[in-house]
């Protein structure tokens, strides 16, 4: 299918193939983030975004991160995670103080009301995750997107403005 762009357009650039394929990606991309957003808020009372940082605490020893390093880790820029994690201590799911071994550095503690919020949604957010992204893929389509998305990644960390996180090699 041949796409008339104006000129000047930046998909213009693109290939009919290159084209289909980022609207592909891009549709899939707004609308999981959306429903994923949707799920959480009506089964947990948390949104994407505390899923996000609460699931990055919990793979960080005894809960706690730097906030630098939180903010590599979910892809965040600082600013906008300080912001967030100012209302989720408000709501009790963690909790911030400057770090034991220099006091110029902010860490962040996944709180134990923010760690039962974890374990109250996860069920039904796998499941979610399951039935609207996971079961449309047989297992050898899993294993290839899988293969797929770490490499796209790893181009992103190569050529991006982040820096890798410590849990990604």
């Amino acid at each position: 299918m041949t796409r008339d762009f104006a000129p000047g357009s930046p998909f213009a650039l693109l290939s009919d193939t290159e084209t289909a394929a980022w609207y592909a990606y891009m549709k899939v991309h707004l609308r999981l983030e959306y429903e994923l957003n949707r799920q959480l808020r009506a089964d947990s009372g948390i949104s994407l975004a505390d899923y996000h940082v609460l699931v990055a605490l919990t793979s960080a020893s005894g809960g706690r991160m730097r906030v630098t390093d939180l903010a590599i880790r979910i892809g965040w820029e600082r600013s906008r995670l300080s912001h967030h994690l100012k209302r989720m201590r408000d709501r009790g799911l963690v909790e911030t103080g400057t770090a034991a071994d220099d006091r110029r550095v902010t860490e962040v503690v996944l709180s134990e009301a923010g760690r039962e919020s974890l374990r109250q949604a996860a069920p039904d957010h796998v499941g979610f995750v399951r039935q609207a992204f996971l079961d449309a893929l047989e297992p050898g389509e899993l294993a290839q997107l899988t293969t797929l998305l770490d490499r796209v990644y790893d181009t992103l960390v190569e050529h991006g403005t982040l820096p890798r996180p410590e849990d990604h090699p």
